[in-house]
């Protein structure tokens, strides 16, 4: 359930910034994207202990967060 809202959320942000081209919301955009796949990653390590897949989206949404505090701090 968590998961769809933030899905939700990201879609709504990143429709917003392509239509206006508004890209003030583009960290904030990238700190809940992160937080989706990492939630996204620990749900599939929970299913299969050995899923690649798991393993590929929890480095993948730490590499995100860290891109997007560095926008934000930017």
């Amino acid at each position: 359930m968590l998961r769809n809202i933030l899905s939700v959320i990201v879609i709504v942000l990143a429709g917003y910034s392509l239509f206006t081209q508004n890209f003030e919301f583009m960290p904030y955009l990238m700190l809940i994207l992160s937080f989706s796949v990492l939630l996204t990653g620990v749900i599939e390590l929970k299913k299969d202990k050995k899923a690649f897949s798991g393993y590929s989206s929890t480095i993948a949404s730490l590499f995100v967060f860290f891109v997007s505090i560095t926008m934000l701090l930017s």
